[in-house]
């Protein structure tokens, strides 16, 4: 079957008849689409795409693997609305010449403009900001308690212990990994595993000549903006106390832009998560050669 919505569940459906059940993205079953698009068509083209010896396809996932990722996506979705209200209060505010920088640090700028009587704002408008605000601080704690939720979870996991062990893997970043990766065994390697969190970059080579670009962006989105986020933490230490003499990332920064340094040490961590998943181990931080 192609591994699109619900397609885990029918799979656990039929793989309890007897059946062995093998998923196709989507996008590997689309080159075998013979012309018009049509229920015929598309079953043709998933026998077809199965019968490649080189096709990949999508592990089944539990229904426990499933229930452990809704806390991530639930928490998404509150992040989202909480940056929505954000922005709208501090669009709602420019418009009558009170202007507040970005980011969820000025937020209390923007409750103390609205709730401030002496503030130019229209009492119009006022009842209705304060609904906002209202519904931003509800946001919060809904967002706090998942946070909770996800904490007691990464103390509770062995395997998300052994994982933040890595510098940048905090609760969050290791429980999402537990819950939204798939077995280490899926991948040959980790460079496998980096490049289906989408951390790799993009061939565009020809004719014996390798041209990289930019990161394919491909694979779970989730796990790929964790472990950007976790080498910015990472990065930011470095420019607090300063990068071992000789190490990896201190050679990386002296010769490459910031935001490049950030994307290849996400990649290098994406890698040296599936080794610690694959061999059941912690994490060892080089020796740095003197």
């Amino acid at each position: 079957m192609e591994a699109c919505a619900s397609a885990h569940h029918w799979a656990r459906e039929i793989g309890r008849l007897g059946h062995q059940v093998r998923l196709i993205p989507p996008a590997y079953v689309k080159p075998f689409v013979k012309r018009q698009k049509n229920d015929a068509a598309d079953a043709e083209a998933i026998c077809e795409a199965a019968q490649r010896p080189t096709m990949r396809f999508v592990a089944p996932k539990s229904e426990e693997a499933q229930a452990a990722a809704v806390v991530f996506r639930a928490r998404d979705l509150l992040v989202k609305q909480r940056t929505q209200i954000i922005n709208a209060l501090r669009g709602h505010l420019a418009e009558f010449g009170i202007v507040v920088a970005k980011g969820p640090a000025r937020v209390p700028q923007l409750v103390r403009a609205v709730e401030d009587a002496a503030e130019p704002v229209p009492e119009l408008a006022r009842p209705i900001l304060k609904m906002l605000i209202e519904s931003l601080r509800g946001l919060d704690e809904q967002v706090a308690r998942l946070d909770r939720e996800i904490a007691q979870r990464a103390k509770e996991d062995e395997t998300a212990r052994r994982l933040m062990t890595l510098p940048g893997v905090g609760p969050v970043t290791a429980v999402a990994l537990v819950a939204l990766a798939p077995p280490a065994e899926t991948f040959k390697c980790g460079r496998d595993f980096a490049a289906w969190v989408g951390l790799t970059p993009l061939q565009h080579s020809t004719g014996g000549k390798q041209r990289l670009g930019a990161t394919s962006k491909m694979g779970e989105r989730t796990l790929r903006r964790l472990l950007i986020i976790g080498a910015n933490s990472v990065l930011l230490w470095v420019a607090r106390n300063g990068a071992p003499a000789g190490s990896w990332i201190g050679r990386m920064l002296a010769r490459k832009p910031p935001m490049l340094v950030r994307v290849a040490l996400a990649n290098k961590m994406a890698r040296i998560v599936w080794a610690l998943l694959a061999r059941g181990e912690v994490y060892r931080a080089p020796a740095v050669a003197a």
